[in-house]
């Protein structure tokens, strides 16, 4: 199943590369196997057989294995190894109810202290994601790249609250999810809004606005939210 697993410079997963650059690859491979539904919830990923097909050792895939855990797409079973966790409707309701509270929060605070070095950060995450999501209908890995840089983006935004308890507050409910997985729900027109969210946030921001800030993170995140749980909730 991981035969034609490459990355973008077609380089293949050896004993030669590094423990830490194997087991990103190795990572990168079960998340997108994840996402495509090769993977299916609660099937477990057996550390024997991706080594083997890999043909890698097992310490790059134990590794990849424990980040997978703490990212939330792997639960680790006592005695039995590392499945795919199971995401519902529920799930996805929860964990957006609570960031529909939080994430406005962070972006007001954020207003009032970003610095224009964060700010320009800020910015070039938002450009390399636009780049990154015009790519996803020829090249689905990029769905994956997106969700990183996603995922840094908002984390960025919460730590410039300076807010440590809303940082650690957000940090585990993300961590905690497997919503990063599901830009597989999101098609180009889903995408381009999301980006032009992102934009908007930071002319807020720019403009010291929170009120305007808060107002255009609970449109991006309701937006998110019809696509992981439907219009009916």
């Amino acid at each position: 199943m991981f035969r034609n697993m490459q990355t973008t410079t077609n380089t293949k997963c050896t004993e030669s590369a590094s423990p830490r650059t194997a087991a990103s690859v190795v990572a990168d491979g079960i998340r997108q196997r994840v996402l495509n539904g090769t993977y299916s919830p609660h099937e477990y990923v057996r550390e024997a057989s991706v080594a083997k097909e890999l043909q890698v050792s097992r310490t790059p895939v134990r590794e990849a294995l424990r980040e997978l855990v703490s990212e939330g797409w792997l639960e680790a079973i006592p005695h039995h190894g590392c499945r795919v966790v199971s995401w519902t409707e529920t799930d996805a309701r929860e964990v957006f109810d609570i960031r529909l509270v939080l994430e406005p929060l962070a972006v007001g605070a954020a207003c009032r202290q970003v610095s224009p070095e964060l700010l320009s950060h800020l910015r070039r995450l938002c450009r390399e994601m636009e780049l990154v999501s015009e790519r996803v209908p020829t090249e689905p890995e990029a769905r994956n790249r997106l969700a990183e840089l996603n995922h840094e983006f908002h984390q960025q935004l919460t730590e410039a609250s300076g807010n440590r308890r809303l940082v650690g507050l957000l940090e585990s409910l993300v961590r905690s999810s497997v919503i990063r997985r599901n830009f597989a729900n999101y098609e180009m027109a889903h995408l381009r809004r999301s980006m032009a969210h992102h934009d908007e946030i930071l002319q807020a921001i720019e403009a010291r606005n929170a009120q305007w800030a808060e107002s255009v993170m609970r449109t991006h995140l309701l937006a998110a939210r019809s696509l992981h749980v439907g219009s009916s909730s």
